[in-house]
């Protein structure tokens, strides 16, 4: 396959080759229509088919409406069938579970008809937390899944990632995986920069280490004693409230205590959102 530079329509991400996985973050609605627009308008320019697997909030009639409104001669597109709307998780479940195999056929399968049709490729968009979210045997991860699917293929996908409903381990898991990635909150392009970021994981002691040297730049962050700031390394580390406890050799009620005075004193609306002030420092998002 030769390698043809894309447009990503996607600020700070700029030029990307088939195979490419990106990633965003957004933070309400309208971030995530404007997101997925810019993204798809590059796509039909360059004679892609798009394809979006909407999260479950978002309704296929309103997303096309919105959609109208941002993509130029967006109604042309569609009559050449060059958008298509796709709620596909069924399509993914065999007996109740997610199958990759079942992930992989379908996605060639739209592959197939968009060459058929004459269509350079294929650009994809999908909310990245259905997949990491459904149960699995022995499956690969979701990531792995959309890796192997990409491989060898005139693809592009884009994984958004809805900042709210986040967990904090979601949130660092991205960051891990994904370059480039970038972040759009209430209007606003970020870039973040995830080329420091270890894909094996932090050690609690480099993630106390990072909080300690962040922690002048984040107001509030004075206010932690040296026990949040542990609890706080491990749950950045993707710990659970019962898995810190038993680090700590603390209660479970205890980390939640603990938790609840990170978050006020950081003035977070949650446990991903004090995450999120703690990485973004580190790579340039807040």
């Amino acid at each position: 396959m030769a390698t043809v530079l894309r447009n990503s329509g996607i600020p700070f991400i700029d030029q990307v080759s088939w195979g490419s996985h990106l990633c965003a973050f957004y933070e309400t609605p309208h971030d995530l229509l404007e997101t997925v627009a810019g993204y798809f308008a590059a796509g039909f320019a360059m004679n892609e088919m798009c394809v979006w697997a909407m999260p479950d909030e978002v309704h296929s009639d309103r997303a096309e409406s919105r959609l109208r409104d941002m993509i130029p001669h967006f109604d042309e597109h569609v009559g050449r069938g060059r958008l298509r709307f796709v709620t596909a998780a069924d399509r993914y479940m065999v007996e109740g579970r997610f199958d990759a195999d079942a992930f992989d056929a379908f996605w060639v399968a739209l592959l197939d008809q968009a060459l058929a049709r004459g269509h350079d490729g294929m650009r994809i968009s999908g909310e990245a937390l259905w997949l990491a979210k459904q149960p699995r045997a022995d499956a690969p991860t979701s990531e792995r899944c959309v890796e192997r699917l990409l491989a060898g293929r005139p693809m592009i996908v884009l994984s958004t990632y809805h900042l709210a409903a986040s967990r904090a381990a979601d949130l660092l898991d991205a960051v891990r995986a994904h370059h480039p990635v970038v972040a759009r909150r209430d209007g606003d392009w970020q870039p973040v920069d995830a080329s420091n970021m270890p894909r094996n994981g932090l050690a609690v002691r480099d993630l106390g280490a990072a909080i300690t040297r962040m922690q002048s730049q984040i107001q509030g962050s004075d206010q932690l004693t040296d026990r949040e700031r542990k609890v706080f390394a491990l749950l950045i580390n993707g710990a659970s409230s019962k898995e810190v406890a038993r680090d700590l050799g603390i209660s479970p009620r205890t980390v939640d205590f603990h938790r609840g005075n990170i978050i006020e004193k950081l003035g977070a609306r949650n446990t991903a959102d004090a995450i999120r002030r703690v990485l973004s420092r580190r790579r340039g998002l807040h």
